[in-house]
Order: C-alpha cells, then structure tokens, then sequence
C-alpha cells in the first residue's frame, strides 16, 4: 500500500511563501493539485520519478517550485509569491511510473494523499 503524507500548510498573507513537503513510501512520479471549495480539482505541478522533468500550469509557473529528494522520497513544492487565489486543500498524488514522465492529469495519478490545507490572507 503506497502511503503519501503532506505536511507545511497553513495560514500566509499575500506575498508571503509555504513550502509543502510530500513523504512517499517508494519512488515514484509525482503531482501536487489543489482544490478550492465547490471547484475542480487543479493541477499545481508535477515532477518525474528521476526529477529530470518538471512541468506547471501558467498560473503557478513563475511562482511554484517542484522538487524531489530521492534519498527521501519525498517530494516538496515551493510556493512563493502566494496570492489569495492560491487558497486551496493542496494533494500530492503519485503515479507508479519511471523514468522522464510527467503526469499532469488527476485521472492518471494511482496514489493520494490526504491533503494539507493553504490559506492565503489578502
């Protein structure tokens, strides 16, 4: 059983920064999405398994960060820059896959967490 733990949300005003760490129990592929109240789930960011690749929405793209420490298995997302749009339960997600590929759809992910709530004060 893959198990996914999210941690480093909270409380931030406009401007300021959050880092969110996502503690994996193996190696995989693997997205941050976000979810805001009676909205769809988004996709924030995501990276391959051998953190060669990353890919972002425009929204985040000059804001977010993606990276991996795979001696860890874990996965972190830097948001600076926050902006009160950015208030959303925030999900790590893996997929089971290797290599250089990047999953950027919600469908697609196998694993989820439990998810870290970001709330950004105007």
């Amino acid at each position: 059983q893959v198990q996914l733990v999210e941690s480093g949300g909270g409380l931030v005003q406009a401007g300021g920064s959050l880092r969110l760490s996502c503690a994996a129990s193996g190696r995989y592929a693997m997205g941050w999405f976000r979810q805001a109240p009676g909205k769809e789930r988004e996709f924030v960011a995501a990276i391959s398994s051998s953190g060669g690749r990353s890919y972002y929405p425009d929204s985040v793209k000059d804001r977010f960060r993606i990276s991996r420490d795979n001696t860890k298995n874990t996965v972190y997302l830097q948001m600076n820059s926050l902006k009160p749009e950015d208030t959303a339960v925030y999900y790590c997600a893996a997929k089971n896959t290797g290599g250089f590929i990047v999953v950027v759809t919600v469908g697609a992910y196998d694993y989820w967490g439990q998810g870290t709530q970001v709330t950004v004060s105007s």
